[in-house]
């Protein structure tokens, strides 16, 4: 089966997105989750202040992965984006300068939305 680059190009860039978006949400339930925890501990009276500070400690460390794993995300975005500057140099509808320090696909001032 072939594939046109501009194609391969368009469903790199849907799939990176995703990607990207995946982490942060997967970030932001992490969040939710530690603060959950902490909630149930305070308010149960059958917990002492250091219930689950193992579970705690280990929540911490996957979201220290996670953040690891967005910034190599982050480098195979960069790589992605050189690839086809290289492939598809006349082509601006899909390659992009990235802007620094946003989501992919956003400009500064777009609004940007969790999913709820």
């Amino acid at each position: 089966m072939t594939m046109t680059l501009p194609v391969a190009g368009l469903r790199i860039t849907r799939d990176l997105r995703a990607a990207e978006a995946a982490l942060d949400e997967a970030l932001m339930r992490h969040n939710t989750l530690f603060a959950t925890i902490l909630s149930a501990r305070q308010d149960t009276e059958e917990t002492g202040p250091f219930t689950a500070h193992d579970v705690l400690l280990r929540l911490v460390k996957s979201q220290q992965t996670l953040l690891a794993a967005g910034g190599d995300l982050a480098r195979v975005h960069g790589g992605l984006s050189t690839i086809g500057r290289e492939l598809i140099p006349e082509s601006d509808n899909f390659i992009h300068d990235c802007p620094p320090n946003e989501p992919m696909g956003f400009e500064a001032g777009d609004e940007v939305r969790a999913a709820a």
